[in-house]
């Protein structure tokens, strides 16, 4: 058997796995809802209809905003590619990672398309990679300030976990960061020629960063705007279902659920996103039926906004197979 068939079939057995793993957390989920608690009563058909194009409006921008924070950090690297690209990529990135059943992420694509814009597949890599990184600053942030703004959520059940949650993501950034900014350790690789080359380069971003701290603060400014806007979709979501949850609780536990659903143990966060709502908000008097709706039109509109990207994709794929068949 060969290599690429080994690896076919490995990476099949791990996709089951993940639709297995979201599979048996909605069943068990759904086997928990009183469908009675789903039916609000006087709940504004137009009042949600408006919070649910509100959640779409955040979400859709919430992606250019993710596009300038992935600008900013190619300014690291002294590359200079227009905004507009740089968006059309992104949302391809997402229609790849959320609407298609592929094994190439949506980070794979970024990289690949931004590498022929930067004339480096390394300045690509180490540009998204780092840009990720901004994800473990801002998230845990947003969750202590809701836990400053809303200091009574300390005294709630199940509320340490989300502070645990975002004391283990400071600890990996601390530990990552402290690895990346090594010259003993990812510096050594920066003159390296094979796949370690891709560890130097994040070295060197990391350094140029340090050297100059408003490019850092620029990326990590976009970081935090994007995952606001995030959040206030998920806020716009529970208003549509008509969840009552306070503002601050919002801003404490749904950065939190965000870490948790990156885990690569489910299909895009299925599951594992809505168990953790229910877990957060059942504390608050939120029925588990409308936490796995917040979950599950949290995603929908991810996956809505998402196909915006797929003539992006259709057009790129075209011009990467032309450029393949010259």
């Amino acid at each position: 058997m060969s290599m690429p068939n080994k690896r076919g079939k490995r990476r099949v057995w791990i996709q089951g796995a993940r639709a297995a793993v979201s599979v048996i957390l909605l069943a068990v989920l759904i086997s928990r809802i009183d469908f009675e608690t789903l039916i609000v009563p006087n709940r504004s058909l137009p009042g949600s209809l408006a919070f649910l194009i509100g959640g779409l409006i955040l979400m859709a921008l919430s992606f250019v905003v993710a596009a300038e924070r992935w600008q900013r950090v190619l300014a690291v690297y002294h590359a200079v590619v227009p905004l507009r690209t740089l968006t059309q990529h992104y949302l391809a990135g997402q229609f790849v990672g959320n609407v298609l059943p592929s094994t190439i992420g949506g980070d794979v694509l970024r990289v690949s398309r931004s590498s022929k814009d930067v004339g480096s597949t390394e300045v690509a890599f180490g540009a998204v990679a780092i840009e990720r990184l901004t994800g473990f600053v801002a998230l845990p942030l947003l969750t202590l300030i809701g836990f400053i703004a809303r200091r009574d959520l300390i005294t709630l059940a199940r509320s340490w976990v989300a502070l645990l949650i975002a004391g283990v993501a400071i600890l990996l950034l601390v530990v990552l960061l402290l690895l990346a900014a090594s010259p003993r350790i990812a510096g050594r690789y920066v003159h390296n020629t094979n796949w370690m080359r891709f560890i130097g380069i994040i070295h060197i971003g990391i350094g140029r960063m340090r050297a100059d701290p408003r490019d850092a603060l620029e990326a990590l400014a976009a970081a935090v705007v994007y995952q606001l806007m995030v959040v206030g979709a998920v806020y716009c979501a529970i208003h549509t279902v008509g969840a009552d949850v306070p503002n601050g609780a919002v801003l404490a536990f749904i950065p939190a659920v965000a870490m948790i659903q990156v885990l690569p143990i489910s299909l895009g966060g299925l599951g594992v996103r809505e168990a953790m709502l229910a877990f957060l908000l059942h504390p608050l008097g939120v029925p588990t039926g409308q936490a796995v709706a917040i979950g599950l039109l949290w995603y929908a509109m991810t996956l809505i906004v998402s196909l915006v990207g797929a003539p992006a994709f259709a057009i790129g794929h075209r011009q990467d197979r032309a450029a393949t068949q010259q």
